[in-house]
């Protein structure tokens, strides 16, 4: 697969998965590929060793095309398999929206995730973790109005790619 950005420079830029206490959980890189006022995608590959996930297994060196949000109640994840490049499914994690800042792109975790097969099957992941986290009124408002659209972008087969 190629990036989309050929005749410029790629900009790496660091994503942080943040808690409630905004510290960061999870660090890494990806490549910018578009960015506008609210939306940045980045290109990133998995690093992890493989690791079975539902009906796939994410492999190192899977390309994940990853969405963030400024308006937005989460983020994308778009998962392509190393070897043949076809989609494998749709990571969605509920957050906080994105904070979107020059080279740094960070969000805060709500532990609710979606994942969305190739097929269309919708999961949705760590209930329970979530019901766990006690959230304010506001916040699990977001989070919960965030699921329900994402559930319905990928009802209307209109997701990322």
């Amino acid at each position: 697969m190629s990036r989309v950005r050929t005749s410029e420079a790629i900009l790496r830029i660091k994503v942080q998965k943040k808690n409630l206490a905004d510290e960061v959980l999870y660090e890494y890189e990806g490549d910018e590929l578009r960015r506008d006022e609210t939306t940045i995608v980045l290109e990133a590959l998995f690093t992890r060793d493989d690791m079975p996930f539902l009906d796939v297994t994410f492999k190192k060196g899977d390309r994940f095309v990853e969405y963030f949000f400024s308006d937005r109640w989460y983020n994308i994840f778009a998962v392509y398999d190393r070897d043949d490049g076809h989609i494998k499914g749709w990571y969605c994690n509920i957050g906080k929206p994105a904070v979107i800042e020059g080279g740094i792109v960070s969000y805060v975790d709500l532990a609710l995730d979606l994942w969305v097969s190739a097929n269309g099957k919708q999961t949705v992941l760590d209930e329970d973790e979530f019901e766990a986290l006690g959230l304010p009124d506001e916040l699990k408002g977001g989070a919960l109005a965030g699921l329900a659209d994402l559930q319905q972008l990928f009802l209307n087969n209109k997701p990322p790619r």
